[in-house]
């Protein structure tokens, strides 16, 4: 089995404000992604756990928010692993923007 994909971005928003912006972030960096579809967005507390869809390929994954970053972590299929590094650069600016940008 692969390694997991890890992306840390630090925040200067607090946990709470940071919880609020991803709530609605990645309904919208998937609108923004035409090969990347969201299967399940589910929130517990401070902890998201999602499945998404790219290339017909699934990847699951979680988020965890804490007081001055936000961990995501996703477990990526073959096909995908091949993307992993652009991957991951996209994932840290999209994140980086939603977290840093005005609101």
């Amino acid at each position: 089995m692969s390694a997991p994909l890890v992306v840390l971005i630090p925040h200067r928003l607090g946990r709470e404000e940071a919880v609020r912006r991803l709530k609605s972030g990645l309904t919208r960096a998937a609108t923004s992604v035409p090969v990347l579809k969201v299967d399940e967005e589910r929130w517990d507390g401070d902890h998201m756990f999602f499945r998404v869809r790219a290339l017909g390929q699934a990847a699951s994954g979680h988020i965890d928010v804490a007081e001055e970053h936000v961990r995501l972590e996703v477990m990526l299929p073959w096909l995908l692993q091949r993307f992993a590094q652009a991957a991951q650069a996209m994932i840290r600016d999209r994140g980086t923007l939603l977290l840093t940008k005005k609101s």
